[in-house]
């Protein structure tokens, strides 16, 4: 049988770690009897930081799209999921219905032209939320 990656414990210890840790990853509170053990929150004095200042998005964004189309286009990607493609107009909407999705995300889709799309790309091509540019 083959290793798969550098674990050094089986799959079935990575099961038996995660049980006996899941107590403390559900915990809403401290779970260190030594104080000294415990994370520290940053201080009052740091102030918060964002990559994109002035915009909805945390972080860069590339050539060739604005932050709300990355933002969109990440909405968009979360509610459809994988298992859609390739997917007509009907196809979207249904998957984006089912999938609970923000109003905002389905009055986008609902301007989708008819047609097949074979990935998030060629959606938010077709919406005109622009993309990255490549570079050669």
């Amino acid at each position: 049988m083959a290793d798969q990656g550098r674990n050094k414990t089986s799959a079935i210890r990575d099961d038996v770690i995660a049980k006996e840790m899941s107590g403390e990853l559900r915990a809403n509170r401290s779970t260190r009897m030594e104080e000294d053990r415990e994370l520290q929150p940053p201080g009052e004095d740091q102030p918060e930081t964002d990559r994109a200042p002035g915009t909805t998005l945390v972080g860069g964004t590339p050539p060739g799209i604005t932050p709300e189309g990355v933002e969109l286009r990440s909405e968009l990607g979360r509610n459809l999921g994988r298992a859609v493609y390739p997917a007509d107009r009907n196809a979207v909407l249904k998957t984006l219905h089912r999938n609970n999705a923000p109003d905002r995300v389905v009055e986008l889709a609902q301007r989708l032209p008819d047609g097949e799309y074979g990935n998030l790309q060629a959606i938010a091509d077709a919406l005109g939320l622009g993309g990255e540019e490549r570079r050669t």
